[in-house]
């Protein structure tokens, strides 16, 4: 689960790693990447990619291959990144007695839709009533789980819509582009009577360039008529746009609205964040990932439903819990959920009651029944289901189920469940202390429970976290990080369901559907999908059925969306999509060759310590390619590569060769002979692509022309030797500038 670990210290706002590998993050920092043009005020979602498949054409590590002609060993990439830590300093934090401090949202006659300091709470209020359909409006649901809404009456625009867009998706799936054509002429003929949603359609259909000149103007455009209609969507659009572009202001605006119908789709207590899923790992496809993500299909899910029907009542809550959360690829379903509860009750298992009581909380699934919901909540507590409590304080709090409101239990209620670890009894209690129910109001204990709450993966103290730092409330008002704090929010709503649309499309082998997905994903900002469409254009090629301005997209377009999903990738703080933005340059793929800019972009690699990027940078001075010549910083990079990476010491020490050579045998045959391989490097691959089947026949073959190196060296060491014995005047090579020398 991603969550961003935030810790209450004094000092400044930073972000630093910690010990801990096994967590994806997302962070928010004041430092800022250059990259290109562009400053990168956050840097969310850090994957961490180490070592390289050699298919993949991004390997720096093939530098040093291509001076022994021959591929490079590479293990499976590592998709885990190391958590980071968002530290608020006693600087940052708004002194309650300065009235001056409040930002003028805050003083009356301010800003009327600044957040008040009244009493009431906003939980369990008519939003939670909202359908994911009434929160998504003109949701691609209809297609792809169509018996799981209730279709109302339709307009002529509605069906004209929903025609296009079955037609588009059915196009990618079969690639037909004549279907595609009649796809995008309905979307584009509902779009021009007015209808929001073909509209924002219509832009995505603009800004990525199918069957429509590649235009970010019009894109803009009907992303604005769209957002400014209620299509959520669009408004996810431009609020990335706003964002890359660090419009902060504007963006501020549409990622709160967006995080605020997100919140209201989140269960009470126990909502577990589900992360899209990573297709691959860098280079190669992501099996791990996608063997738990199977859904009803898992082997797991099938052996548990099976023990589950024989009478197991452990089994009935994990099936029921699979539902419930929506866990493993398995779709949501509140109805399964609540009767597999049901029976795991009946079978004496008593950590389905409290699930029981948030269901009949919510109605989720069954009619909304508070009375219900306290008693399965009360019997959850006796068994010492403590989190439970939190479930009792919000019916108190709230008076549903209870006779009156009573905010003292309510909050005894919370610190019960807050003193066992429980999220969302951290969380409820800074609401309490943030708007003074039932207790004096006290912003800076109400910030410490909400950043109690947000380490353990609480979204909804994300959401007030983001509010204090955009109104300046207990926080100094800070409008990157209120931001970054409400996307990470925002990208929880409803419209995530595309991200698992995509996934279950490409478990099923319909590459070109899963692309079309994630590249809808991709134009609102979702970091995993920009990777994944990007992955997906590299290693499907034509089979990823991507539509062009004129017809299916030739390589070279291919090529230039593939740049272009990785250069965005890279802005959000992916590493390996910076490696291979930096390949692209370097090798001229989808763009002019460009040794600055390569350079520029292991820059940005290496300061997440890409060990890949670090030995291209080495190379990079040894070559005077991008960089200065310099052989002892190349050393230096080639070094730290093998500290981060203890996988690259084949590679690395295969560089330090060529610096030995290179130093000691300058302007001889065997420094032209290494800077000559490169431009036979492409002829020679392919030659060895028939003799290299594995990873082992790779390695044995790398040791194999070392070995020759090495004893061509030693002869040519020894004749060096003879004929100093003969009283020739041979000159030594010099070494004073402390060069590596490889053992020999």
């Amino acid at each position: 689960m991603s969550i961003v670990l935030i810790t209450y210290r004094r000092g400044n706002i930073r972000c630093s790693r910690t010990s801990h590998h096994q967590q994806t993050t997302h962070s928010s920092s004041s430092s800022s990447f250059q990259l290109s043009n562009k400053s990168l005020p956050f840097s969310l979602n850090y994957p961490k990619f180490t070592e390289m498949n050699r298919k993949t054409h991004n390997s720096a590590y093939k530098f040093s291959i291509i001076i022994f002609t021959i591929t490079l060993l590479f293990i499976t990439a590592n998709a885990a990144s190391p958590p980071f830590l968002l530290v608020i300093s006693k600087d940052d934090l708004v002194d309650a007695g300065d009235k001056s401090s409040s930002p003028p949202s805050f003083i009356d006659g301010g800003d009327k839709s600044s957040p008040s300091s009244t009493a009431e709470w906003d939980e369990f209020d008519d939003s939670d009533n909202k359908s994911e359909d009434e929160l998504d409006p003109g949701s691609w649901r209809q297609i792809f789980e169509p018996d799981s809404i209730s279709i109302p009456s339709k307009s002529d625009n509605d069906i004209l819509y929903y025609s296009g867009l079955k037609k588009m998706v059915k196009a990618v799936s079969n690639g037909d582009y004549r279907l595609m054509e009649e796809a995008t002429a309905e979307i584009e003929a509902s779009a021009v009577k007015g209808y929001p949603h073909a509209q924002s359609t219509l832009g995505f259909l603009y800004g990525t360039g199918q069957l429509r000149e590649r235009n970010g103007a019009k894109a803009f455009l009907y992303h604005q008529f769209a957002s400014q209609a209620g299509n959520m969507q669009s408004k996810m659009a431009l609020a990335y746009t706003y964002y890359r572009r660090q419009m902060h202001k504007e963006a501020v605006k549409l990622y709160a609205e967006l995080a605020e119908a997100a919140v209201s789709s989140f269960l009470i207590s126990k909502d577990p964040v589900i992360e899209p899923v990573r297709i691959h790992t860098g280079a190669e496809e992501n099996k791990e990932a996608l063997r738990k993500s199977r859904g009803e299909d898992d082997e797991d899910f099938q052996i548990s439903e099976y023990q589950a029907q024989k009478g197991s009542a452990g089994a009935m809550y994990k099936i029921g819990i699979y539902y419930y959360f929506g866990l493993r690829g398995v779709r949501r379903d509140h109805v399964k959920a609540l009767s597999w509860f049901l029976k795991a009750v009946e079978k004496g298992e008593p950590r389905s009651m409290e699930l029981l009581g948030e269901i009949y909380a919510r109605g989720a699934g069954v009619e909304r029944n508070y009375t219900k919901a306290l008693e399965w909540l009360a019997l959850a507590s006796k068994q010492q289901h403590l989190s439970a409590y939190n479930g009792m304080g919000y019916l108190y709090v709230k008076g549903f189920g209870v006779e009156e409101k009573n905010y003292t239990k309510a909050k005894e209620y919370f610190e019960k469940a807050a003193d066992n670890d429980e999220a969302g009894g951290h969380y409820n209690l800074g609401v309490l202390y943030l708007k003074g129910i039932g207790v004096e109001e006290n912003v800076n204990l109400a910030m410490k429970y909400f950043i109690t709450a947000a380490n353990a993966g609480q979204p909804k103290a994300y959401y007030q976290l983001a509010r204090m730092f955009q109104y300046g409330k207990g926080l100094k008002q800070n409008l990157p990080m209120a931001t970054a704090l409400y996307k990470l929010v925002a990208e929880r709503g409803p419209w995530s369901s595309l991200s698992r649309w995509a996934l279950e499309s490409y478990m099923k082998g319909d590459i070109g559907k899963a692309f079309l997905l994630y590249s809808r994903l991709a134009e609102l900002g979702y970091e995993i999908a920009q990777s994944n469409a990007a992955w997906i254009l590299d290693k499907y090629g034509e089979r990823s059925m991507c539509m062009g301005e004129s017809g299916f997209c030739t390589d070279s377009e291919r090529h230039q969306r593939a740049h272009s999903l990785w250069w965005q990738a890279s802005e959000q703080g992916n590493e390996h999509a910076a490696l291979l933005i930096g390949d692209a340059y370097y090798y001229g793929r989808g763009t002019e060759r460009d040794y600055d800019r390569a350079a520029e972009a292991y820059l940005h690699a290496k300061s997440q310590s890409n060990a890949q990027a670090i030995f291209n940078l080495g190379y990079m001075h040894e070559h005077g390619q991008g960089r200065p010549l310099d052989l002892h910083l190349a050393k230096r990079y080639y070094d730290q590569a093998l500290e981060i990476d203890p996988a690259a010491k084949l590679p690395v020490t295969l560089a330090l060769m060529s610096l030995y050579v290179r130093k000691n045998y300058a302007n001889t045959i065997l420094v032209d002979m290494i800077d000559a391989l490169p431009g036979l490097f492409p002829k020679v691959e392919v030659s060895v692509d028939k003799v290299i089947m594995d990873e082992g026949n790779a390695t044995i073959l790398t040791l194999f022309v070392c070995l020759l190196t090495v004893l061509y060296l030693r002869e040519r060491q020894r004749r060096h030797a003879v004929a100093a014995a003969g009283d020739l005047a041979i000159p030594q090579p010099n070494n004073d500038n402390d060069l590596p020398v490889a053992p020999i």
